[in-house]
């Protein structure tokens, strides 16, 4: 079982890439499940069709301890398996307890043996914070690879470059890698050979990128996945892609995040001051 996160700036798209590339994979004949690490709930809403699925905390809030895997995991698009560890009364508490919480309860709940047969599990993390519980997938080996999506955007990069170092801090005391970026495109100029530049100066890959395309958000607005909503156009291929060369990726590095001034003077190379 490959254990995958996907971390990156708020707003990047994260969910819209995990959900329609986990859909891609499923589409393969793999077993997924996917675990959502955001307060808003809204990580598997494309695997389900738009349906509103009680997180693990509204559950235990509103049920007590005695619950069963199948209170909190929704079967989804494809055989998916989709889990929402929710969050706190918005002001009160840490959001990053619902993570801790969620992902202790499905390994008590028996979420990952083996009768399970899963092949993935991927957890869709808040924003770029790497402290705390949100930090916890790569703090405690829940997950060893990770991916980042990035844009050509100023604070996307980042984001990323500041998430890189929470994974080698983490990656010295255990197995998680970073394992490339996906360029969620912005359309921003020389987009595609800065973020392949960025990544190499990481020590990683750009192991996709994906070009902006409207039938992302029509797809959302049906409440859908794009391989699901429109299984012939060219962006679900591009989803198809991504999942094979993200099944297929063996590059695993601990990265070498950049100083900021290196940073700044990759963005001005490739023009985005000029």
């Amino acid at each position: 079982m490959r254990k995958v996160a996907i971390y990156g700036k708020g707003g990047i798209g994260k969910s819209t890439t995990t959900q329609n590339t986990v859909a891609g994979l499923a589409e393969m004949g793999k077993k997924v499940m996917v675990v959502g690490c955001d307060p808003k709930a809204d990580s598997t809403r494309l695997l389900l069709g738009g349906l509103a699925q009680k997180s693990v905390l509204d559950t235990l809030r509103e049920e007590g301890e005695d619950v069963e895997l199948d209170d909190v995991a929704r079967p989804g698009f494809g055989n998916t398996v989709c889990v929402e560890s929710g969050g706190p009364e918005p002001g009160v508490g840490c959001a990053g307890r619902g993570i801790i919480t969620s992902i202790n309860l499905l390994e008590q709940l028996g979420a990952y043996e083996e009768d399970k047969a899963l092949d993935y599990v991927f957890y869709d993390v808040l924003g770029d914070v790497v402290c705390g519980g949100f930090a916890m997938p790569i703090r405690e080996g829940k997950a060893e690879e990770i991916y980042i999506v990035v844009s050509g955007e100023m604070m996307a990069m980042y984001a990323a470059n500041n998430i890189c170092k929470g994974i080698k801090k983490y990656a010295d005391a255990g197995r998680v890698r970073l394992g490339g970026l996906i360029c969620n495109s912005r359309m921003v100029d020389n987009e595609e050979a800065m973020i392949k530049a960025f990544a190499e100066k990481l020590g990683t890959q750009m192991i996709y990128f994906l070009p902006r395309d409207n039938m992302v958000q029509r797809a959302e607005i049906n409440r859908k996945t794009v391989i699901d909503h429109a299984p012939e156009h060219g962006q679900a291929q591009h989803y198809r892609d991504l999942a094979k060369t993200m099944d297929e990726n063996d590059m695993f590095v601990i990265p070498k995040p950049l100083p900021i001034p290196e940073l700044e003077k990759t963005l001005m190379d490739y023009g985005l001051f000029g």
